[in-house]
């Protein structure tokens, strides 16, 4: 194989880690345009979905039988509802009761929360590493479009076409629709969103809420690929994640997705060049330039329009 194929496939190795690391840095964003708040417990939702999808898979397999396409399809919603619902439960316990608080209490109880699922998964599910049923994530890991010398398995496809499917939707969420204007205002205003009619409340748990389901979506696309879970999966990803934020610009989606294609792409060219060892180096080396030339990030933080 020549280097430039090998090249291409690092490339689109990138551009399938962006993919995933964005699904998870919209949940950040999303959170800190609508509270100027940093959800610390995010990866852990993260983390939550992929175990659900994987248990919710053995269910229906044991009720119904192997139905690869209907089992994955099912676990993955599954893994949404778990999500979500942590992420909710997130926003009433570490969140809602303490907005006004000093910054360090709700990022203090967040913290608090993260080690507490992590430690929760840890006791009563399991110790050890999960494998991923390969019955399924085999479907579309052994099978591969061909483009010459270069081969893309079918789950780097579903990654990037499901990231731009959501991006897509995301896009016309916030731009084209009654609760995307209700997510604008309350980013920009919470008393004058809440005069108007705007049930701020509301609107900040659907930030959760989403943000957590896509994040799951984000840990299946992860369980799929790696065929491991571990409980503490969501610590590593979601810092990835909240980097990648950080350096497209916190609060700002375009930024989010930007920041972490950047990310997804110099992980690759690093594991390249020099080994995965060093992808951490170079990660949190390209952050500390840009924010020592931009330090709002690429794209800036979002003041007027956040989400």
């Amino acid at each position: 194989m020549s280097y430039g194929s090998t090249l291409t496939e690092i490339v689109i190795d990138g551009i399938s880690r962006g993919a995933v690391y964005a699904l998870v840095a919209l949940g950040y964003t999303m959170v800190y345009g609508v509270l100027g708040m940093i959800n610390f417990a995010h990866g852990e939702v993260f983390m939550i979905g992929m175990f659900a999808c994987v248990y919710a898979i053995g269910l229906f397999s044991t009720i119904w039988g192997s139905h690869a396409l209907l089992n994955l399809g099912l676990g993955i919603i599954v893994a949404m509802i778990f999500s979500a619902a942590y992420g909710y439960a997130n926003e009433r316990i570490a969140y809602r009761r303490l907005r006004k608080a000093h910054v360090l209490a709700p990022l203090t109880s967040a913290i608090g929360i993260s080690t507490f699922l992590q430690y929760f998964i840890f006791l009563t599910v399991s110790k050890e590493k999960v494998n991923f049923p390969r019955y399924y994530s085999d479907l579309l890991t052994t099978n591969r479009l061909h483009f010459g010398p270069v081969e893309i398995t079918y789950l780097q496809v579903a990654i990037f076409g499901l990231t731009l499917l959501i991006m897509g939707g995301l896009f016309f969420l916030i731009n084209f629709t009654r609760l995307g204007i209700a997510l604008r205002a309350t980013a920009q205003d919470q008393l004058m969103a809440s005069l108007v009619g705007i049930p701020v409340n509301k609107i900040i748990a659907f930030t959760f809420i989403l943000g957590s389901a896509l994040a799951a979506v984000a840990g299946v696309m992860v369980a799929m690929y790696n065929n491991v879970l571990v409980f503490d999966a969501g610590y590593r990803v979601g810092l990835k994640a909240f980097t990648a934020a950080i350096l497209g610009g916190i609060g700002n989606v375009p930024g989010a997705v930007l920041g972490a294609m950047i990310l997804g792409l110099t992980e690759a060219l690093t594991t390249l060049q020099f080994g995965s060892q060093w992808n951490d180096v170079t990660t949190f080396g390209v952050l500390m330039l840009v924010l020592l030339l931009r330090p709002r990030g690429l794209l800036g933080e979002r003041v007027a329009d956040k989400v």
